[in-house]
């Protein structure tokens, strides 16, 4: 409820302009029925008794000179009913018809469909489908809608050593481009991905096949490194934390395990692909997630590289689940020792915030870990964990259970509040990257939208060097253009009065930022604005959103990171109302709805999130490469035949 937005009632433009003349004819239709039935009745009461010939004294209440005013109301009526055809109604009736049939021939497109999930377009509502060919701005999700929200667990930082010797698509990418010499815009990023050779390539140090061959084998993990497999992480420096790093992949989440009778095998139903990739990753690595009660989990540890499992049970005592807000996840267990652990995962960001003094060891070494899994354009999570004494974690569990049961409207702060106690002094353990790939047709998609004339937004939940390293992966950053970076200074020099210090530097940013692009002498030159989510919270404010939206405007490519659902809602109604152009909205989950619904169009793509933004959307597509032609052929075909239309049934 907390990012939820009013569902509003959508009209297209020609529609209101078309609303705007009616309401302008059927005004000229009462002024003419007015003034002609004035003229009657003051005709009827002085020229009617002369008129011999029209019998005035068998006169009836229609023309009775007696009562001039009844003759004027019901020459009124005649009047309407004669003048009448000045309204076209039958215009509104054929222009409903015809957006029907643009609606299926939106629907039977074949070139829309996707023959992996089986899915055609579909045009939810008839009403938009002119506003389609008048699109200006083009607001998009990443995760899910660019990408195919499909994670495999490729690298991992645990105890300050990186893990991990595969690359990510956009490091072949880059490294393949590099290789051939050529331009950027000569040979699509995606071109290079979709060509099946195996050239090798050396990158960091690590000789890898670029095509088929680099294709993993277990959906969902694409981890290379001797190291941690087949128990060999027992012989590392750092086992003990190599251990805990296992175990909170394993048992930090909400998935049930479905085993299948036939095979034995197990699959995981989770929350997020995320969760899924950790523990398939997990039971890899020898730690199986194999049960869960109401009360407990199990896991089958397997420690060495021989076949001995042993069966470990962990109690859940508490479960502090993931939100966009909170950004991390928490679970309190007790093992068979009966040691009280809390387990968390979440943002680098938020974690950090809430290490111990002891508990980072780790931090330098991972923070550099995760700015270069970042720039590899890799999906990053830390993770840490606390041992709890059982003292303090009844007194906490007392006011958990407290504000568990509160009723009123407060009860979300109590909850917060009462994590906030908790998930604090942390140790930090490593951190995950998990790889998700870019769709089939996005680059080449996202450059012919831009070519068209539109401005493209990513607005993501990703740190800001994957995003940027995503950006260029799909094109909606190029080689060459110049990048206006807004972040809001972390550190001791803003802990005091942290707001006042942290607008002050927004502010000279964005002054900065737009002297730079009025002192632009190159008419070809393009910017690029990356914003993170705490500089946009500032930046949404009233005193502050007009100066960047004014600077947003001016830039080619714009990209939100780290943006809660509701600041993705609020971005595209400050888009909406401060350009006054049409805005299209495109995501595929629950986080997405508050966007889809405040832009004047919502595209939904149907994915592995479910189905909520395409039940809110007014079209839905399954690819985002088939957002190309729904915009270039029918939104133009769809204006065109209106228009068309509209011009024939007036004339």
């Amino acid at each position: 409820m907390q990012n939820s937005t009013e569902s509003p009632s959508k009209r297209s433009r020609i529609e209101k302009k078309m609303d705007l003349i009616i309401y302008i004819l059927f005004t000229v239709l009462v002024l003419i029925s007015l003034i002609s039935s004035i003229g009657f009745a003051v005709r009827i009461k002085l020229d009617l008794p002369r008129w011999w010939y029209l019998q005035p004294e068998k006169s009836n209440k229609l023309d009775d000179p007696s009562r001039p005013a009844l003759s004027g109301i019901f020459h009124l009526i005649t009047a309407l009913i004669l003048y009448g055809y000045l309204i076209p109604i039958s215009l509104y009736v054929s222009i409903e018809l015809v957006k029907v049939l643009q609606a299926h021939f939106i629907n039977q497109d074949i070139h829309m469909f996707d023959e992996d999930t089986g899915n055609t377009a579909q045009a939810r509502t008839s009403n938009l489908n002119e506003e389609l060919g008048q699109v200006h701005t083009i607001l998009s999700d990443k995760t899910g809608t660019l990408t195919c929200n499909q994670m495999d667990f490729l690298k991992c930082s645990i105890a300050g050593v990186s893990y991990g010797v595969g690359s990510s698509e956009v490091e072949r990418a880059a490294a393949k481009h590099m290789a051939s010499g050529a331009d950027d815009h000569d040979i699509p990023l995606q071109d290079i991905w979709e060509e099946n050779n195996d050239d090798e390539i050396e990158l960091v140090g690590v000789n890898f096949s670029v095509g088929t061959n680099i294709k993993p084998s277990i959906k969902g993990f694409s981890f290379v490194d001797d190291r941690l497999m087949q128990g060999n992480w027992t012989k590392e420096p750092n086992s003990s934390t190599i251990l805990l790093f296992f175990r909170i992949l394993a048992l930090c989440h909400t998935a049930i395990p479905e085993i299948n009778e036939a095979t034995g095998s197990i699959a995981y139903e989770a929350e997020s692909p995320d969760e899924g990739a950790f523990l398939v990753a997990a039971r890899e690595f020898g730690f199986e997630f194999f049960k869960r009660t109401q009360s407990s989990v199990f896991v089958r540890e397997k420690h060495t590289s021989s076949k001995d499992t042993v069966e470990r049970e962990f109690k859940i005592l508490n479960l502090l689940e993931f939100s966009s807000k909170r950004k991390r996840m928490t679970v309190i267990l007790q093992d068979e020792d009966g040691q009280i652990l809390l387990f968390c995962k979440g943002a680098d960001s938020i974690i950090f915030d809430r290490l111990a003094k002891n508990g980072r060891m780790y931090e330098v070494d991972t923070t550099r870990h995760l700015n270069d899994y970042g720039e590899a354009g890799l999906r990053t999570l830390a993770l840490s964990y606390r041992v709890l004494d059982e003292s303090e974690y009844s007194l906490w569990n007392a006011e958990f259970l407290k504000a568990k049961t509160y009723i009123g409207p407060d009860r979300e702060l109590q909850l917060e509040r009462v994590s906030e106690l908790i998930e604090r002094e942390l140790i930090l353990v490593g951190a995950t990257a998990v790889e998700d790939k870019l769709q089939k047709g996005v680059p080449q998609c996202i450059d012919r939208l831009a070519q068209a004339g539109l401005k493209i937004w990513v607005l993501t939940g990703d740190k800001m060097e994957t995003a940027i390293n995503i950006g260029y992966a799909c094109s909606l950053l190029r080689q060459g253009m110049k990048q206006i970076c807004l972040s809001i200074p972390t550190g001791e020099q803003v802990a005091q009065d942290a707001k006042k210090v942290a607008k002050e530097s927004l502010l000279s940013q964005i002054a900065n930022g737009s002297q730079m692009v009025k002192l632009e002498k190159d008419p070809d030159a393009a910017f690029a604005l990356v914003i993170d989510g705490k500089a946009l919270a500032f930046a949404l404010e009233d005193d502050m959103k007009h100066m960047f939206l004014n600077l947003a405007i001016e830039c080619a490519s714009v990209i939100c990171c780290r943006v809660s659902p509701k600041q993705k809602a609020l971005v595209t109604r400050l888009v909406k109302e401060g350009i006054g152009q049409t805005t299209l909205a495109v995501g595929d989950g629950a986080n997405d709805v508050g966007m889809i619904q405040e832009a004047d169009i919502g595209v939904g793509i149907s994915g592995v999130e479910g189905m909520q933004a395409v039940m809110a959307s007014d079209f839905s597509i399954s690819q985002f490469r088939f957002l190309e032609r729904l915009l270039v052929v029918h939104g133009h075909w769809c204006y065109k035949r209106i228009a068309q239309n509209i011009l024939f049934v007036e004339l």
